[in-house]
């Protein structure tokens, strides 16, 4: 007898589409949480938009560290847009359906995006690294063909990433249950709710994230161990002043998305409520991207200055058409 085969068998389950539980079951609470995640999504379009547009059209900021940062802000608009609107439509529509194909697209989208900002924060610590322990070389380091070629290594290891995890989950089938405790499509999640073999994916998951995220880690911390030695070694406090506050924002940055990314995966397996789980990524997946703006342009001066430059001048560009 000839067994059928994985997609036969999801076709014989009957599963075309996953509920997504979301935060809270009482209808009451539902319009809160919409005005909630509206709010912090359109500062997080906003936000990163602004700093984009101020990176592009100012020419003090045409150097490697804006460029990475432009293409982080491009990354977590990306990445906020992959869960938050889905999500403010089944509240708005008061569904908790997405279809078999829309999970999968929705996976394939939050590995691609979650990989590329584990890299670029990378990339942008070893520029951190760069200008702070060879300051005299950096123009010849950084140059431009190497930061194109960074960027486009990190975009081509996500999508393989990406590729690999969604490949994996299409050989997933499924039976009854089909209620995803989160707000979005999580892999961790699908793969808990398979009732076929999940072995292979469990392993593939946990050795990408040891291996896509832990390495990148480890880099970071080996290069901020370079850049705090390096800061030791000027003389003058106003010099180490001068050199940490380069790095500070990115500091902050990093600080902050790797402590709740790994909460959360830590988080995973303890014993605790998958609502929880829910709430706790909230904070990697929408607060992160949100705040990045902020701290970008509130502890750096040259955002801050080209921010000024950039809203007079298109307040100078209204005026002009008005008039």
């Amino acid at each position: 007898m000839q067994l059928p085969s994985t997609h036969e068998a999801r076709n014989l389950t009957g599963v075309s589409e996953f509920l997504l539980l979301g935060f809270s079951e009482g209808p009451e609470l539902q319009p809160l949480i919409f005005g909630l995640f509206l709010s912090m999504y359109l500062i997080t379009v906003f936000g990163n938009l602004l700093i984009i547009l101020t990176v592009s059209s100012d020419s003090h900021l045409h150097t490697p560290m804006y460029f990475f940062l432009a293409n982080l802000s491009f990354v977590d608009i990306c990445f906020t847009s992959t869960t938050v609107p889905k999500m403010l439509l089944n509240i708005q529509t008061q569904s908790k359906r997405i279809t078999y194909e829309g999970c999968l697209c929705q996976i394939y989208f939050f590995v691609l995006f979650a990989g590329l900002d584990i890299y670029l924060l990378s990339v942008m610590t070893y520029d951190c690294f760069v200008a702070i322990s060879h300051p005299l070389h950096y123009t010849v380091i950084m140059n431009p063909r190497l930061c194109g070629l960074l960027v486009l290594l990190s975009w081509i290891m996500s999508i393989l990433h990406s590729l690999l995890e969604s490949l994996m989950a299409l050989q997933l089938s499924f039976c009854t249950e089909v209620e995803i405790p989160h707000f979005f499509c999580e892999l961790n999640q699908m793969i808990h709710l398979a009732c076929s073999d999940t072995f292979l994916n469990n392993m593939v998951m946990h050795f990408a994230a040891m291996l896509l995220a832990g390495g990148p880690f480890v880099g970071i911390l080996y290069s901020y161990s370079k850049i705090i030695s390096s800061i030791h070694g000027i003389s003058s406090a106003q010099g180490k002043y001068k050199a940490f506050s380069t790095c500070a924002s990115h500091l902050s940055v990093v600080s902050l998305f790797y402590c709740t990314g790994l909460g959360v995966y830590l988080s995973s397996a303890a014993p605790q409520s998958s609502h929880a789980i829910a709430v706790a990524s909230v904070m990697y997946t929408v607060v992160t991207p949100m705040l990045n703006p902020f701290i970008y342009s509130l502890r750096n001066r040259d955002i801050k200055e080209a921010l000024l430059r950039f809203s007079g001048l298109t307040a100078l560009k209204g005026s002009i058409v008005l008039g």
